[in-house]
């Protein structure tokens, strides 16, 4: 796969009118971009037709978790909205994600319409071993989470996981090579520290085995946009 095709950047803006122009602005750089909450809360589902119409894809990172009819249904949602890809929180259990693939699948079908991939978040990169035991009771370390979530959601039938670039190989050992990582927490070594924790470089997430990276403050904040894109290309050809 390019490595532009690998690399999804976040539109972690607060208007449309700043996520088109950085889609514009990147031009034929970048094939998907990332809606998350911010975006989608304030510019609504438009902003994602809008970006298919530059020919863009769009990764929907809306998280849903909730009970299963409810996730089921927005997962339905996504699908009719066209985009290539969204996630659901594992943690949401065995029965929703089942659930949602399989209301997904149906209306793909029925419709006539292109089957979304469908990612489970396993554990937010802001989350530490330390915040898993003292905050949330969970005992055991990040990585056992992260490997019994992941399995869960291959037994639910998605098509793979988000997960930080430090559970990359752990989860392709344990899923197979075909089970899709995401990766989020990716900063170039150009990039000061921020609230994620279990970060790597593009090039050390594409070598361990990252399908997609999704990368958005390094790139939307440089001063030549453009120019972070052909570095961080650099560093992922070479790995």
């Amino acid at each position: 796969m390019p490595w532009r095709d690998r690399l999804i950047v976040a539109l972690d803006v607060d208007t449309a009118d700043a996520a088109l122009a950085m889609v514009d602005r990147l031009g034929g750089d970048i094939s998907t971009y990332k809606v998350g909450f911010e975006l989608f809360v304030s510019a609504g589902p438009d902003i994602v037709r809008r970006i298919h119409e530059r020919g863009k894809r769009v990764f929907l990172d809306l998280k849903y978790h909730d009970i299963p009819n409810t996730v089921a249904k927005a997962a339905v949602a996504a699908t009719r909205l066209g985009v290539f890809l969204f996630n659901v929180h594992a943690s949401g259990g065995l029965d929703m994600m089942q659930r949602t693939v399989s209301a997904v699948n149906e209306i793909s079908a029925k419709e006539g319409l292109d089957r979304p991939k469908i990612i489970a978040v396993t554990m937010l990169t802001s989350i530490t071993s330390e915040v898993l035991k003292n905050e949330l009771a969970i005992s055991h370390p990040v990585r056992t989470q992260v490997r019994t979530l992941a399995s869960l959601a291959q037994r639910a039938g998605l098509d793979g996981v988000v997960a930080s670039p430090q559970e990359i190989s752990m989860i392709k050992e344990q899923c197979g090579r075909q089970f899709l990582v995401v990766t989020p927490g990716i900063r170039p070594s150009w990039t000061p520290p921020d609230d994620q924790r279990r970060t790597a470089t593009p090039r050390e997430a594409i070598h361990d085995g990252a399908d997609y990276i999704v990368m958005g403050r390094a790139i939307l904040t440089a001063d030549d946009p453009a120019r972070a894109i052909e570095l961080i290309s650099l560093e992922m050809l070479s790995a």
